[in-house]
């Protein structure tokens, strides 16, 4: 089903509501809470970090809300736009170099996609400068779509039916990485961030994937299948919330010896 888009502040309500609905459905955050949010210079992550914070000051629950972002060690990733508008919106910044583009360049196996790898060191570098700073929640600016597109990623590429929780305790058991965006298809997004007028930019790295990569074949993937099908995404964000593994055949949920009638 097709529905009229969202403008102005009946699209911020709507926001607003999504997030809060994922914050209360999956427990995302508490009272007391730090929440770093990474802020990668996408429209996703602008638009979480503004959406919290607005939450934030509206919430019966007490919790911080700070920008944490990793500069890659591109000379085209600038920041200075980005700190100057948190500035003027009174919202915390920290920004952590590192030199993920030469290590990336560095460690790269021939065939692998560059993508992959910088994001795995970005994702180390967030956890560990969250933890220094105090922050005992990382928030993901990871949306519906990108739900879904994980979903058949694993689903064609690495033979597994596995997505993105909506929150996730990390492998050091230091932080929890949330997505209150879980229930937000990404259209919803980008004409938000055009509304807020957010200083969006890229990660200035050349050996980003371009657009036959298999993520945007993916993306392209659920596009098609939601023109068609309106409700397709949502369908997939049920789906996620209501496994039946007695119709599937992983044996650590079966018993197959033991499903024979008497």
């Amino acid at each position: 089903m097709n529905r009229h888009p969202l403008t102005g502040i009946k699209l911020e309500k709507h926001l607003l509501h999504l997030v809060g609905k994922a914050i209360h459905d999956y427990g995302l955050i508490r009272e007391g809470d730090r929440v770093a949010v990474a802020l990668s210079g996408g429209k996703d992550s602008f638009s979480l970090l503004k959406l919290l914070e607005i939450l934030r000051r509206r919430a019966p629950v007490r919790y911080e809300v700070a920008a944490l972002t990793v500069h890659n060690g591109s000379d085209l990733f600038r920041t200075q736009r980005i700190e100057r508008r948190l500035e003027r919106e009174g919202v915390p910044f920290h920004l952590v170099p590192t030199q993920i583009i030469r290590v990336t360049e560095e460690k790269a196996r021939p065939g692998t996609p560059f993508c992959s790898l910088c994001s795995r060191l970005r994702r180390g570098a967030l956890y560990g400068a969250a933890i220094r700073l105090g922050f005992n929640r990382l928030a993901l600016g990871h949306h519906l779509d990108d739900g879904a597109e994980t979903l058949l990623m694993n689903l064609f590429f690495a033979g597994s039916l596995k997505a993105m929780p909506p929150k996730l305790l990390a492998e050091n058991g230091r932080i929890t990485v949330i997505r209150p965006l879980i229930h937000t298809a990404e259209s919803l997004l980008r004409d938000y961030a055009r509304e807020q007028d957010f200083p969006l930019m890229g990660c200035g790295c050349r050996l980003c994937d371009g657009p036959e990569s298999e993520r945007a074949r993916m993306k392209g993937l659920v596009s098609e299948v939601s023109r068609r099908y309106g409700d397709a995404r949502h369908s997939v964000r049920k789906a996620l919330s209501n496994l039946q593994p007695r119709y599937l055949s992983d044996p650590n949920f079966h018993d197959f010896e033991l499903e024979d009638a008497d």
